[in-house]
């Protein structure tokens, strides 16, 4: 009984890695997402925390984002007493364009991209990439210390915490592997767009 139960522990530890690994690609996809390109995309701005109602807020909580163009991005509040906020928010966000209040909206214009801010913004995602995958060894590192605090106990044998730190590290390799990817192809959107 002690075994099984053991064994079911050790299987919700490499779930509990997968899903962790699983979270930092999503967070590094959403990380991405906010770096333009030179084409305007809503989630370039709706991530961005808004001072509205006494709370700190989501811009996408508060309005509605369209893209009308390749170029503009239009930011429509739900309150027109939200204007003034979301302005702000923008030129504090500091994401590399400037809000422009028209009438009940904001306008954000992106600027045509020169070849030495397209480079800027690789070494940014690069950056992001290294971040992602220092944040994947530390799950790493976390899950082996357990492992080998088990295997101290003697709830584990040496030949299983090989097995298993061969699994992890498995796992560990495809998520930077997926991080690399990802980059890979916000540089190549970055330099080609």
């Amino acid at each position: 009984m002690e075994d099984k139960n053991f064994r079911k522990k050790t299987m919700e530890q490499l779930a509990e890695l997968k899903e962790q690994l699983r979270k930092a690609i999503h967070f590094m996809e959403m990380e991405f997402a906010t770096v333009h390109s030179g084409k305007a995309t809503a989630a370039m701005v709706e991530s961005v925390t808004v001072e509205a109602y006494g709370a700190p807020v989501r811009l996408r909580d508060i309005s509605a984002i369209i893209t009308p163009d390749a170029r503009t991005i239009s930011i429509q509040p739900w309150d027109r007493g939200t204007l003034r906020a979301i302005e702000r928010a923008i030129q504090l966000a500091n994401i590399g364009f400037n809000p422009i209040v028209d009438a009940d909206r904001i306008r954000c214009v992106l600027p045509e991209m020169s070849l030495e801010r397209r480079q800027e913004l690789v070494k940014r995602t690069a950056a992001m990439a290294e971040t992602g995958r220092i944040s994947v060894r530390a799950v790493r590192r976390e899950v082996l210390e357990r492992l080998k605090a088990l295997q101290k106990k003697g709830l584990l044998s040496e030949d299983e915490l090989k097995r298993l730190e061969k699994d992890v590290q498995r796992a560990v390799d495809d998520a930077i592997g997926e991080i690399g990817n990802l980059l890979a192809k916000k540089e190549k959107e970055l330099l080609t767009t």
